[in-house]
């Protein structure tokens, strides 16, 4: 961990740019933080403000991140630095062409029923830990809400005792991406899983506070996870249960999401609904502004295919052969 040190120029800078942004109505914790990361950065190696040498060494810290992750670092202090600049003409600004090059958009695993079962069924034959009692629970939980509720990492470790309605399967999701909260009603099966880990989760020794996490760990439950730490722990159970595609690659925690939406439009395609006017429905659900962003968890895989190709062949097929040769 990097020890921080003043760095008085960085400091009032930092402070003016995020009292600007946050009048304007953004949140800003995470450019937040990669300010401080960086403040904090410099301050270890001797230096009190930004430069390129520092910048250069700085980026070289995290190589080992994705490039997206990467390139959001870099833009993000490129943005703060061009604010700074309209004061200081003088200040140093990243020049763009050598920041990190975004690789091909990475196509999602999506994850099937059945191997949703697989990895419940991991998740069940997981040992119990000192640190985390609940593991197997914890972890059942996890895989559950993430499939039936489409939630993101995010939302689902800040889920609090206090954030879940056991009477009524309702999550309170608070102020997450786009500062939105919503109500997420659960199906009857999930409701009734959720009720099932409740009668484990609130009996002593565990915390039973209304803030207290719902997903959690160490040997009282006062902790919960993180989001990079529930991760690790569900790319494990892909692993376990031997969950992959038919290329070899196994799925990201966030596939699971893309998966959610795919399979709620199979279920309209089956169920005969009215598609395109169900997807401001879902876009509502997954916390979305639009459904244009909804869009981006839709992928026309076969089964969506076949079900399509179904519909359309019941309702114009015979208009169809009618004007082929």
């Amino acid at each position: 961990m990097i020890e921080q040190k003043p760095s008085a120029p960085l400091d009032r800078w930092m402070a003016i740019w995020l009292k600007h942004q946050r009048s304007l109505g953004r949140g800003y914790d995470g450019e937040q933080w990669i300010l401080e990361h960086l403040r904090n950065f410099l301050a270890a190696n001797g230096n009190t403000d930004l430069d390129q040498a520092g910048f250069d060494l700085w980026c070289d810290s995290f190589r080992h991140l994705s490039a997206t992750t990467r390139r959001g670092r870099q833009l993000a202090v490129r943005k703060f630095c061009r604010f700074r600049q309209r004061t200081e003409p003088g200040c140093f600004v990243p020049n763009p062409l050598y920041f990190v090059r975004l690789l091909p958009y990475r196509q999602p695993v999506i994850v099937a029923p059945e191997q949703v079962a697989r990895l419940l069924s991991a998740a069940d034959k997981l040992g119990a830990t000192t640190n985390s009692p609940l593991l197997p629970s914890v972890m059942r939980m996890a895989v559950i809400l993430l499939y039936t509720a489409g939630l993101r990492r995010g939302e689902l470790v800040r889920l609090t005792l206090d954030d879940v309605e056991p009477s009524t399967a309702v999550l309170r999701i608070r102020a997450s991406k786009f500062h939105k909260s919503r109500l997420v009603p659960l199906s009857s099966d999930a409701g009734d899983a959720v009720r099932a880990y409740l009668r484990k989760r609130l009996i002593a020794p565990f915390d039973p506070t209304p803030c207290a996490p719902l997903l959690c760990c160490g040997s009282r439950g006062r902790h919960g996870y993180t989001g990079a730490g529930l991760g690790h722990a569900v790319n494990r159970l892909f692993v376990a249960a031997d969950v992959k595609d038919s290329q070899g690659r196994r799925p990201r925690v966030h596939d699971i999401r893309h998966s959610f939406a795919v399979q709620a439009l199979i279920r309209w395609y089956r169920d005969g609904a009215d598609v395109q006017s169900n997807l401001p429905r879902l876009a509502m659900f997954m916390g979305h502004v639009s459904i244009v962003s909804t869009a981006h968890y839709l992928h026309f895989v076969p089964t969506m295919r076949e079900l399509a190709s179904e519909r359309f062949e019941s309702a114009f097929g015979d208009v169809v052969a009618e004007v082929a040769p």
